[in-house]
């Protein structure tokens, strides 16, 4: 039996892009018919989003941007990433560089180059639009869905 392969998307508060990237990448797996050779998770570099260990849920804004295009999200709650969460994934992947700086802070270095920026698998390598400043969820989620695209072909090409 094939190892699946064990993605961790990551942003600041894991309530705008890291789940929308979770779930995207989720409905291009099942689209493709390959959902089963992934295991997918998003968390955050912050607690912000987390209060008395319970996390918020996916933005509104954020929820029916995804809902736009007939995808779900909605028992997500913000979780926060931790240090051990090094060793359980294969691919570690943030919205910015500021994400990278943290997660690397948090792993305490990225020994076996597991962590990279999503918009790395896509000609452009720059950051995820962040819809929190913006409002501009459809851009994020354009970017998203590109970096996802990408992401995913990079294992069947």
């Amino acid at each position: 039996m094939e190892e699946k392969v064990k993605i961790m998307f990551v942003c600041h508060g894991n309530i705008c892009r890291s789940p929308m990237a979770e779930f995207i990448f989720k409905s291009l797996a099942k689209k493709r018919g390959v959902a089963d050779r992934f295991i997918i998770s998003s968390s955050a570099v912050s607690t912000e989003e987390i209060i008395n260990g319970i996390g918020n849920p996916v933005y509104p804004p954020a929820k029916a941007e995804l809902k736009k295009h007939g995808i779900s999200c909605d028992d997500k709650r913000a979780v926060r990433l931790k240090k051990d969460d090094y060793g359980k994934y294969d691919l570690i992947i943030g919205m910015d560089e500021s994400n990278i700086r943290n997660m690397i802070r948090i792993f305490g270095g990225d020994p076996d180059k597991k962590v990279h920026k999503l918009l790395e698998f896509t000609l452009e390598n720059r950051d995820v639009s962040d819809p929190w400043y913006s409002r501009r969820f459809d851009i994020a989620y354009n970017d998203i869905f590109n970096g996802c695209t990408a992401l995913i072909d990079s294992f069947y090409s």
